[in-house]
């Protein structure tokens, strides 16, 4: 746990930072059951391909994966079912007419839990192409090699 922000993050989705470039982010509640909440806390959520998506005014999350708590007998969810995002409705309509616009992407990033409330921050995603990824990758590779030479 970040002791100066009191931040404890629980998952990341290094996918969406590979396939993405990410424009904003931004900060959402998300609507769980007990027991889905004691399985986050636990670290059992894969959030590798989700994705968000806006309908009637509300945001849900989809593809997310939070395995069922093992003492959670019959109160134990679902584990791909939507799970709705806790937006302010200004919010949620300024993303709705860009991503309709723009074609750009809401993607979840991460769970973190802060003052005890699960929370998980979505970006706004423009898709990179395959030459785009392979640019990435060959400044980073620049950048490891300066970095050996420089300690040497």
């Amino acid at each position: 746990m970040n002791k100066d922000t009191g931040i404890k993050l629980v998952a990341q989705n290094k996918k969406a930072y590979h396939d993405y470039f990410v424009i904003e982010k931004i900060e959402a509640g998300i609507e769980l059951f007990g027991t889905e909440v004691k399985s986050i806390r636990q670290g059992k959520v894969n959030l590798k391909d989700s994705w968000c998506q806006i309908k009637d005014g509300e945001i849900f999350a989809n593809g997310m994966h939070i395995s069922p708590y093992e003492q959670g007998n019959i109160f134990n969810r679902d584990p791909m079912r939507e799970k709705k995002l806790l937006m302010h409705k200004k919010e949620i309509r300024r993303l709705f007419a860009l991503v309709k616009q723009d074609g750009l992407s809401l993607v979840p990033l991460s769970i973190y839990f802060t003052k005890g409330r699960a929370k998980v921050e979505v970006g706004l995603c423009k898709g990179k192409k395959l030459y785009d990824k392979r640019e990435v990758a060959a400044k980073k590779d620049a950048q490891r090699d300066i970095e050996r030479n420089m300690r040497r």
